[in-house]
Order: structure tokens, then C-alpha cells, then sequence
């Protein structure tokens, strides 16, 4: 009987990013990243098929460009960082192309279903191996807990329930 031999990946922080993606006034995105955050890979073959994926984020960590839309972010409003200082995803099946897993935000667990571009596997030029990916979904920010709203003069309302996930990602080979 064969033993099926596992291979464990870390996160390349140096060539990732991990980008979400909001509607304001209805008129126009802001885009916003976690800047600490961990994750890694264990798969069995060399296509991840079948692989766990498991990723944290320090809720923080939050950067939108804007100093005072961050502090709102980490305020009781949205993540409330102090009680709340990460934000987790482990995977339940991959499938090359889809990938789902329970998201974990302000204590409260959700499955959700990401769309994955595996993009290979090369080796950089200092001979350590890496692997891509393009992760992409969206979530209701209301189903954990991120509730704030508020609707301009004009009826417009100031920032959308979808939440659009992008992580282009890198892993190294441990």
C-alpha cells in the first residue's frame, strides 16, 4: 500500500496581495488589503487538486489608503479589531478550479466558494519552488456581522453589501 506523500506550501508575502473590494455611493470601487496575513497549502500532487488551503488575516492590518475610512473599518461598526484581531478561511475540498471553505469573520463561520485560476508551478531563479494562484468571490458583508449603512441625501447608499474578494497569491515550496 502506498503512502501518499504530502507536500507543504507557505505564503510568498513579497509577491502577494490580498485585495477586497467595495461599491461606494453605488458610483465607484474602493479597493482595500490586509497587509499581515499568513497561509499555506498541503497537497498530495502537483495539480493541488484535492489540496487544504488555510489562510489568516490580521483584521489590523486593514488598508484602504484612507486613514480615517481604516479607523472606521476597525472600529466596533465593521471588524472591531480588538475583539475581534483576525479573520480566518480554511478550505473543505478544491477542486482545480473552485474552491470552498469556511470563512471565519468576527466569530462567525460561513461557507463560501472561490473561484481559482491555478496558474503553475516554476522555479525562481534562487531555485526555490513557487506556485500561483488568482482567487477570486464575493461575499454579503452583512452574513458576519458588518453591518454599518447609511444612505446619502440623494438615496444612495454609501457602501454596498457585496464584497468582492481578490488574492493573487504565491506559495513557496517548504
Amino acid at each position: 500500500m502506498e503512502t501518499a506523500v504530502k507536500t507543504n506550501w507557505n505564503i510568498d508575502n513579497a509577491h502577494s496581495e490580498i485585495a477586497f473590494k467595495v461599491k461606494h455611493m453605488m458610483i465607484s470601487t474602493v479597493t482595500g488589503y490586509f497587509e499581515d496575513y499568513s497561509a499555506s497549502v498541503e497537497t498530495e500532487n502537483e495539480d493541488f487538486k484535492g489540496a487544504s488551503f488555510s489562510f489568516t488575516a490580521q483584521t489590523d492590518s486593514i488598508n484602504t489608503k484612507n486613514s480615517d475610512r481604516d479607523a472606521h473599518l476597525k472600529s466596533d461598526d465593521f471588524f472591531n479589531v480588538e475583539a475581534y484581531p483576525e479573520l480566518k478561511f480554511e478550505s473543505k475540498s478544491f477542486d482545480g478550479s473552485t474552491l470552498v471553505g469556511d470563512l471565519t469573520i468576527k466569530n462567525i463561520t460561513k461557507e463560501v466558494s472561490l473561484d481559482v485560476d491555478f496558474n503553475g508551478v516554476a522555479i525562481d531563479p534562487y531555485g526555490q519552488t513557487k506556485a500561483g494562484f488568482d482567487i477570486s468571490g464575493a461575499i454579503n458583508r452583512k452574513d458576519f456581522d458588518l453591518t454599518w449603512s447609511a444612505v446619502t441625501e440623494a438615496g444612495k447608499i454609501v457602501v454596498s453589501d457585496t464584497v468582492k474578494l481578490q488574492l493573487n497569491v504565491q506559495f513557496f515550496k517548504a
